[in-house]
């Protein structure tokens, strides 16, 4: 995020690890997560019948020895367990800049995605393929953070720790096509390729443009403060039509 600030980098050792949980389902199946246990996998506790010893059957683990389905779901809520760090870590630009509540990067991610969704058509360019690049742009953040530009991270460094977050990303869903297709969007991106890669980085910073100016507006308290702000604004759009004229 394109944000400046003279914060260092500070990458927690939570994004460094990879999920470890298990769920654990009651006979009302209502989930449980289990947390510190080596793997995600399902435990299903089965209630004593009637007439029984005991407090009822062990334990049934369903694990990646038990069946091929089972490796599947296993992999996928594996790696959904791992993006949920994209829906609760704040973009960083905006934290340093004081901004309360601010957006995840999912939140950011997701608005991107609309923004291919609603976009006019382009001859040659896949609007569907642009909203894929839009969701996956920034998942190797759920592992290695918002790197931003005041952290003192050489592009390169920081190019090769996200290929390998997501790498790991990859492995956690298990490999496979749904994977590869992931990396091949997300190296894409990285490497501005097409021109769904051209459009998706003006929806990143035109999201980044949007924001700034919901939060510009939403602080405000004053009448002064807004007429001034409202101000403001009314020149940048005028120097962005004389922009367009040219």
């Amino acid at each position: 995020m394109a944000i400046y600030s003279a914060t260092r980098c500070c990458i927690s050792p939570l994004h460094r690890i990879s999920p470890s949980r298990s769920i654990l389902l009651t006979p009302n199946c209502k989930p449980f997560l289990l947390r510190n246990a080596p793997n995600l996998r399902l435990v299903l506790v089965r209630s004593q019948s009637s007439g029984s010893e005991g407090l009822g059957s062990p334990m049934k683990r369903v694990n990646s020895e038990s069946s091929n389905t089972s490796i599947g779901s296993s992999s996928v809520i594996d790696f959904l367990t791992l993006c949920h760090r994209l829906k609760t870590t704040k973009r960083k630009g905006w934290v340093n800049h004081g901004i309360k509540g601010a957006e995840s990067i999912a939140d950011h991610m997701y608005r991107m995605a609309l923004m291919a969704l609603i976009s006019n058509d382009v001859p040659g360019l896949s609007r569907e393929r642009c909203i894929k690049i839009a969701l996956v742009h920034d998942i190797a953040e759920a592992i290695v953070g918002d790197i931003t530009p005041s952290d003192g991270v050489p592009k390169a460094e920081k190019s090769r720790m996200e290929q390998e977050a997501l790498n790991q990303m990859c492995e956690v869903l298990g490999g496979g096509m749904r994977a590869d297709e992931i990396k091949e969007l997300w190296e894409e991106y990285e490497n501005n390729s097409s021109l769904e890669a051209n459009l998706v980085k003006d929806f990143d910073k035109v999201e980044m443009i949007l924001q700034a100016l919901e939060y510009e507006i939403g602080k405000f308290q004053t009448e002064i403060g807004k007429n001034w702000a409202a101000e403001i604004i009314s020149r940048r759009k005028s120097i962005s039509a004389k922009n367009r004229l040219n």
